[in-house]
């Protein structure tokens, strides 16, 4: 049947009589009135409409008063969207340009990765401090932890103080009137080494996620073409602390001739199940971030939130229950007014803070190509043959079934490691804990390494402990270094 509009209009004023008396209740009883049936039928669509608008209505007229509370203020997601208006229309923070100062190595040939992938060339920045001796045997590569630059003591062209300051210098544990000290900044950094915000010169593009994974051991096969680039063939000592401790042993291993001893502070021979996690927590808590944009967010607003989010969860595992105790309790940030959804307690404003510094200091896919590294760094997968040249030298296929057999290979992965070496443990390291340093000492030890040190620190500071103790880390690096 169809209805001219005249019809229509008439049907509209009669709509009324046949819709219910609030479309807003359930409708009761399958008897309503048989007789009005076929027109109401009719009239559904029109009768359904009026309902519609008079349960808003009704609706509309209960809300219409006041709330029973006033609703909260958020200023920490206040502070996000001022920050993200503030990076839209980018560009890109120059991560390159948070340090300065530092020396480039630029490595023209193509440089194969360990589980595949190839860059064209790559640069490594880096730092020195001392000077070299004419034989160039008084060189130390010192590793960094997974965000540090190679800005690891402050000098002429950068004043600023570095991550290490107070330990390297006239008279300190890396003693610059005895040593010539080098630190770089790792590959897949942003801090002037190539990663995945550098230019991938094939394309004249960002590698963004193009960049091919990476790995610790080609972090230092990468290091090592720097040190042929300066002409040294062997360094007095390999020496870092955290991911810089895995480095530092990974070293040794894959160059043993070109290490005279070792140094490694609250590190692993591998990662343990309970960092992977945290460090797994951190990239998917970054890569929910929209901005992320699959790690194509160059020259837009990056991803400023999930950076500040994935920070303030490392920041946890990078101190210790006791000095959280003795430093913040539960203390609120302003006792006087009154609890809030957002940073509330001392130490949710001290985990904000840190979040708030790193977001936009560091770039995330850097973050999670390097903690990806550190994930996968077993020092059983070095095989028998620890050619300086071979990458076939990493065994990324075999598993372990058995937790002996596990500590089997280890030992094998370790037993290049012969020369003198210094293991550092803390004792509230929850991202390290000690029994990961120990390992290292106790497989070097079955390996054949007749000169291990290993030293475990009641201090309360946590992995970060290594940062702060000049004291103690400090006392022990300078022995070891300076042993005859």
């Amino acid at each position: 049947m169809s209805l001219n509009n005249a019809a229509v209009r008439r049907l509209v004023s009669l709509a009324p009589r046949f819709a219910p008396a609030s479309s807003c209740a359930v409708a009761s009883g399958s008897g309503a009135r048989r007789s009005a049936t076929k027109t109401a039928a009719l009239l559904s669509p029109i009768s359904s409409l009026l309902s519609h608008r008079r349960c808003f209505s009704e609706t509309s007229a209960k809300r219409s008063g006041a709330p029973s509370n006033p609703g909260l203020s958020f200023p920490c997601l206040d502070r996000n969207e001022a920050r993200e208006r503030s990076l839209d229309g980018g560009p890109e923070p120059a991560y390159e340009k948070v340090v300065s100062g530092y020396s480039k190595y630029h490595h023209p040939h193509p440089f194969s990765l360990t589980h595949g992938g190839t860059l064209p060339s790559f640069d490594i920045a880096y730092e020195t401090w001392g000077k070299l001796n004419a034989d160039k045997s008084n060189a130390i590569l010192l590793h960094t932890g997974l965000s540090a630059s190679s800005h690891a003591r402050s000098h002429e062209l950068n004043q600023n103080p570095g991550w290490w300051e107070k330990f390297i210098g006239p008279g300190a544990p890396l003693d610059t009137d005895k040593f010539h000290i080098i630190c770089t900044n790792v590959l897949g950094g942003c801090y002037g080494s190539t990663g995945p915000s550098s230019i991938d010169p094939s394309n004249n593009e960002r590698y963004a996620t193009r960049f091919p994974i990476v790995t610790i051991f080609d972090m230092v096969r990468a290091q090592f073409h720097l040190l042929d680039a300066l002409g040294i063939s062997k360094l007095h000592a390999s020496v870092g602390a955290s991911m810089g401790g895995m480095q530092s042993l990974a070293a040794a291993a894959l160059f043993p001739a070109r290490v005279g001893r070792v140094v490694s502070i609250s590190a692993a021979a591998r990662s343990h199940p309970y960092s992977i996690a945290l460090r797994h927590t951190q990239r998917q808590v970054l890569m929910a971030d929209p901005n992320w944009n699959k790690g194509f967010y160059y020259d837009r607003i990056p991803p400023h939130v999930g950076m500040k989010l994935a920070r303030q969860i490392a920041t946890i595992s990078y101190r210790s229950g006791p000095e959280w105790e003795q430093r913040f309790g539960t203390k609120r940030a302003r006792p006087n007014d009154p609890p809030a959804l957002c940073a509330d307690f001392a130490i949710e404003t001290y985990l904000d803070h840190q979040g708030e510094r790193f977001c936009l200091q560091y770039d995330a896919n850097s973050l999670l190509y390097v903690s990806k590294a550190m994930d996968m760094f077993d020092m059983a997968q070095l095989g028998s043959d620890n050619s300086s040249n071979a990458r076939a030298t990493v065994d990324t296929t075999t598993t372990t079934t058995t937790t002996t057999d596990a500590h089997a290979r280890l030992v094998r992965g370790m037993s290049k490691i012969t020369m003198p070496t210094l293991v550092l443990g803390i004792q509230s390291d929850i991202l390290f804990p000690f029994w990961q340093q120990k390992e290292i000492a106790t497989c070097l030890k079955e390996a054949g390494n007749a000169n291990v040190t290993y030293y475990e620190l009641d201090a309360m500071f946590g992995h970060d402990t290594f940062l702060i103790d000049l004291v103690n880390i400090g006392g022990a690096v300078k022995g070891h270094l300076e042993l005859a």
